[in-house]
């Protein structure tokens, strides 16, 4: 996917995330997110935004720490996420194509990097905001869920912080079985589903792209759905196999901030 594309990725779903969050109310509870209210969403949420926003602006070359989540409530807050998200995602159109400053995933570029982790990032947690009002999130295009779990596997999961380990070594295939559009998302218009083969050892996760061999497990479903599955959103549409090792994914695949 194009920068263009992240961006205006990004714009739609923090909108959708603070149309969401003003329906629902700050006091709401998160149920993707146990625990959480809606103020806590718009707290973390905004307090990313004006974190990504700044190695951009300023041209931080290292590790940043956030400015920490904000004492508001209510409008007050609702307006600052408006603000936030205004500003994260007219910082990276403006930002040149060269830009440089620190980044955490390998990426074409580090412009790149925050136009797509972002762009994630807020549709993540723009579907927990939907689940404060309960019924079916917004839907999420296929190209870009592709990409979503391909920057999971590949990218979050390779890190040695990554928690999905195995004391034998198992093999997991994730599915995302194909829907209108994502031929074109896989690059050819034969392509009907789009695979990658994660290798689990004691060692971070492995994944790459294609059917690789045997495997133990197959999560598998429409990509959109399989998406916010491996973001622990939703149950799993299909496990085939080895049961335990979609339970590991569940119980050690958390993303946390700190």
């Amino acid at each position: 996917m194009k920068i263009t594309e992240f961006l205006e990725t990004l714009d739609h779903e923090g909108r959708l995330l603070a149309s969401a969050a003003a329906e629902a109310g700050v006091e709401a509870a998160v149920p993707t997110c146990p625990g959480w209210q809606v103020r806590d969403l718009l707290r973390h949420t905004g307090m990313v935004h004006r974190w990504a926003a700044a190695f951009v602006a300023d041209g931080h070359t290292s590790y940043q720490p956030d400015g920490g989540l904000p004492d508001l409530d209510g409008g007050e807050l609702l307006a600052w996420f408006r603000e936030g998200h205004r500003r994260l995602v007219d910082t990276l159109a403006a930002a040149p194509s060269d830009i440089q400053c620190w980044s955490f995933l390998p990426a074409p570029s580090p412009l790149a990097f925050w136009a797509r982790r972002q762009a994630h990032e807020t549709t993540v947690h723009r579907v927990d905001a939907e689940s404060a009002l309960g019924g079916e999130p917004t839907a999420i295009a296929t190209a870009f869920a592709v990409d979503g779990i391909d920057e999971l596997l590949r990218g979050f999961h390779a890190r040695p912080k990554s928690g999905v380990r195995s004391e034998a070594p198992r093999v997991l295939r994730v599915r995302a079985i194909g829907t209108a559009d994502l031929a074109e998302a896989t690059g050819g218009a034969d392509a009907v589903e789009a695979v990658w083969t994660v290798r689990l050892s004691a060692e971070p996760p492995a994944g790459e792209p294609g059917e690789d061999g045997d495997a133990d497990c197959e999560l598998a479903g429409p990509a959109d759905q399989l998406y916010l599955a491996l973001w622990n959103r939703r149950p799993f549409p299909s496990v085939a196999g080895d049961a335990g090792l979609a339970d590991l994914w569940r119980e050690k695949s958390a993303v946390t901030w700190n």
